[in-house]
C-alpha cells in the first residue's frame, strides 16, 4: 500500500515530463482520491473507480466513461507500485461511438458579425480586448490558450512576430505577422495604455480589472457573441465553436495554395509547423470538411492527369 496523494504526484511529474499539461486530469484525481478516503479505503478499488465515475447520478454515460478513463490510468500506474490496487476493466462504462466535431468554416461576413456583436459588453476595454483577439486567432490560427498566455513582452511590433512559448506537448514556436495585424496590435495596446495605463497583469489581452483573461470566460464569450451574431449550427455536429476560427485559418491558407497555384505540399508544411502540430498528418484533420478546398484539389488532380504523357 502506498499514499494516494504521493503517487498522484509522482503520475502527474512524469506524464507532464512527455508534455502532458494535465489541469483537469489533476482536479479530477483529487476528487477521485477525495472519494476513496471517505469511504475509509486505502487502495483503489474497481468498485470505488466506478461509484466514483458514475456521479452526478443521472449524468450523461459518456461523462461517466471520461472519468472512469481518467480513473483507470491513475489506477494502472498505482498498481505497478502497490499490486493490490485493482484497474477498472475497459469494457466498463464504456462511452459509445465517438464523434469528432465538423469543423463551422467562418466566411469574412461571419467574423465581422462577431467583432459587431461584441459592442454588447459595457465596458470599452473589453469590447476592444475581445474584438482584437478574435481577430488574432482568425488570422494566426493560435490556439486560445496560447493567445491569452501571451504577455506584452512576447509580441515584437518591430519584427512583426510573435513568440509562443512551452505549448501543446512543450513546443515553442514564432509566428510571423501581417503587417495589418502588426498594426491592429499596435492600436489595441496603445488604447488598451488609455484605458488602463498600469495594469497588475504583464498579459497582452486584459480583462476590465487588468487581469489575464480566463479561458472559461473567452469560450462563454464567444458563445454569446455567436447567438447575438446569429450564427445558427449547420448540423448536430457542426456548430459555432471558438477552436474553429483555428480550423478557418488552416483551410483560407491551403485554398490561397491552390489559388495561386503554389506548392501545396510546401505549404502544408510550412501551416502544421505555423499552428504547432508535432507532424504536417496532424494538419490533414483541419482540411477535411471544406467542399471549395476538395473542389480546388480536385481540379488540380484532373489537370495533372491531363498534362501526364
Amino acid at each position: 500500500m502506498i499514499p494516494l496523494r504521493s503517487a498522484l504526484s509522482d503520475y502527474l511529474t512524469m506524464r507532464r515530463a512527455l508534455g502532458y499539461k494535465l489541469q483537469r486530469t489533476e482536479k479530477l484525481l483529487l476528487q477521485f482520491i477525495d472519494h476513496v478516503e471517505a469511504a475509509g479505503a486505502n487502495s483503489i478499488t474497481t468498485d470505488l473507480a466506478l461509484s466514483w465515475a458514475s456521479l452526478p447520478v443521472g449524468g450523461d454515460r459518456s461523462w461517466w466513461s471520461g472519468r472512469l478513463a481518467v480513473a483507470r490510468k491513475f489506477a494502472a500506474f498505482v498498481n505497478t507500485l502497490d499490486p493490490d490496487t485493482e484497474v477498472p476493466p475497459t469494457d466498463l462504462l464504456p462511452g459509445g461511438k465517438s464523434r469528432r466535431a465538423v469543423p463551422f468554416l467562418y466566411s469574412d461576413a461571419d467574423i465581422a458579425v462577431l467583432l459587431n456583436a461584441a459592442k454588447i459588453f459595457p465596458s470599452p476595454l473589453r469590447v476592444l480586448t475581445c474584438q482584437t483577439w478574435i481577430q488574432l486567432l482568425a488570422v494566426t490560427g493560435m490556439r486560445v490558450g496560447e493567445a491569452i498566455r501571451l504577455d506584452r513582452q512576447d509580441v515584437d511590433l518591430e519584427a512583426g512576430v510573435i513568440t509562443v512559448w512551452m505549448s501543446k506537448f512543450g513546443k515553442s514556436r514564432e509566428l510571423p505577422l501581417h503587417p495589418s495585424t502588426v498594426e491592429a496590435l499596435r492600436d489595441y495596446l496603445r488604447e488598451r495604455d488609455r484605458m488602463f495605463p498600469n495594469p497588475p497583469s504583464p498579459s497582452l489581452f486584459i480583462s476590465s480589472a487588468g487581469t489575464r483573461l480566463l479561458y472559461c470566460n473567452v469560450s462563454w464569450d464567444f458563445i454569446r457573441l455567436a447567438r447575438r451574431a446569429g450564427l445558427k449550427a449547420r448540423s448536430k455536429e457542426c456548430r459555432p465553436r471558438i477552436h474553429d476560427l483555428r480550423h478557418t485559418f488552416a483551410v483560407r491558407t491551403i485554398i490561397d495554395a491552390y489559388r495561386t497555384d503554389a506548392n501545396v505540399g510546401v505549404r502544408l508544411s510550412l501551416l502544421s509547423a505555423y499552428l504547432g502540430h508535432v507532424h504536417p498528418g496532424n494538419t490533414y484533420w483541419y482540411l477535411s470538411a471544406a467542399p471549395e478546398l476538395l473542389s480546388l484539389a480536385g481540379r488540380r488532380l484532373e489537370r495533372s492527369l491531363r498534362e501526364r504523357p
